[in-house]
């Protein structure tokens, strides 16, 4: 585990502490052993300058002593002053860790701004840092520069948000309009009445999607109307959808549903289910299978699409979420769609707290796992 900047803070006072003891230790004891040297030298130059020998024999027995004396010392000097200078290392590594806080609070108020951001969208918030010209001057003028240059990148984002909102609901209200004119004539059959019931419940469906995507564009991936809803049901009701494409197709498809209760937006989660059981259709073989499973695992909801077909490298299985991006096998064929229904799903799912990935198949295609939380 790397150490936190709290931490490194702390050891680095320690040191400091440890390194400046140890250089006042040695000082310290070079010069009190100079001090000693000092005093043997004369007693050893009075007991060779004496003639007298009881006086000589007095001098070298001082000597002597002085030396023993001395060496007691310069260890009782390192032994405590070791001690000392650890004991200081110690409480050096305490106070940093309680100075750290009032050192580090320029980026801990840069950490809370940034967090505030992050959290409501706010792009108006600045650091505003008031001090001297130092690296966490410069650090927070960074952070507003950049939370500048993304509010006007979310500004220009919004304005071409309402102008394809504007754009794609206006055709959708002509249909709709159209539409409910045609039933409601006199002269209008049942059948003519039955159709067009059929197509207003579509353009709703339609109108509720563009909805949602486009909410979900504008708030940034992020889902507003989340709702309980069994997952299970939705997907058995993309299945019966999509029943009479894969007739025509002839593809087998395989229903292991169980109950997997989450939280969502049921007309986006339901465009996930439609693009990767379409998807498994369309990128099938003849006479091909799939197989749709849901469950709760773990306090996860689950859900698995896996089909036939022909055999991805492992090194493409996640470029297909790119947009646009098909697979080699596919790119000779334009009637599979645009390339953005993965990228879709991706979205949609990241929006959601979810994941999606793609693992090749032995036998061929491709299963695809998605991930949300559990209800």
């Amino acid at each position: 585990m790397k150490p936190t900047i709290r931490m490194r803070f702390a050891l680095v006072c320690g040191c400091i502490s440890l390194l400046s003891g140890a250089v006042v230790l040695t000082i310290a004891y070079l010069l009190v052993r100079s001090h000693m040297h000092d005093q043997v030298r004369a007693l050893a130059r009075g007991s060779a300058d004496a003639f007298n020998p009881p006086y000589q024999a007095a001098a070298e027995n001082a000597s002597r002593v002085v030396r023993r004396s001395g060496n007691a010392t310069m260890g009782s000097l390192l032994t405590r002053g070791a001690t000392v200078v650890a004991l200081f290392g110690c409480a050096a590594v305490g106070l940093g860790w309680l100075a750290a806080p009032w050192a580090l609070r320029s980026l801990q108020r840069m950490t809370a701004t940034a967090r505030q951001v992050a959290q409501s969208h706010d792009l108006t918030e600045r650091i505003g840092y008031v001090g001297p010209r130092e690296q966490v001057h410069e650090l927070a003028d960074i952070f507003d520069t950049m939370i500048g240059r993304l509010a006007r990148a979310y500004g220009v984002q919004r304005r071409f948000i309402a102008n394809a909102s504007h754009e794609l609901r206006t055709p959708l209200a002509i249909n709709r309009t159209l539409v409910d004119v045609a039933i409601r004539r006199p002269d209008a059959t049942e059948e003519m009445r039955r159709l067009g019931e059929s197509l207003l419940v579509v353009n709703t469906r339609h109108e509720r999607l563009i909805d949602g995507l486009l909410a979900l564009a504008e708030g940034e991936q992020t889902v507003l109307d989340k709702r309980p809803l069994d997952l299970t049901d939705v997907v058995e009701h993309v299945l019966d959808l999509i029943a009479e494409e894969a007739g025509e197709r002839t593809v087998t498809v395989h229903r292991l549903l169980d109950a997997a209760p989450t939280a969502g937006d049921a007309v986006l989660l339901e465009r996930t289910v439609q693009n990767l059981v379409e998807n498994a259709i369309r990128h099938n073989r003849p006479g091909g299978e799939v197989w749709v499973t849901s469950r709760q695992r773990d306090g996860r909801v689950e859900l698995l699409v896996a089909n036939t077909g022909l055999v991805v490298p492992q090194y493409e299985a996640e470029t297909i979420f790119e947009p646009f991006r098909r697979l080699h096998a596919d790119r000779p064929r334009s009637d599979r769609g645009s390339g953005l229904g993965l990228s879709i799903v991706r979205a949609i799912v990241d929006a959601h707290e979810g994941t999606v990935s793609a693992r090749p198949r032995e036998e061929g295609g491709l299963t695809m796992v998605v991930e949300l939380p559990a209800a």
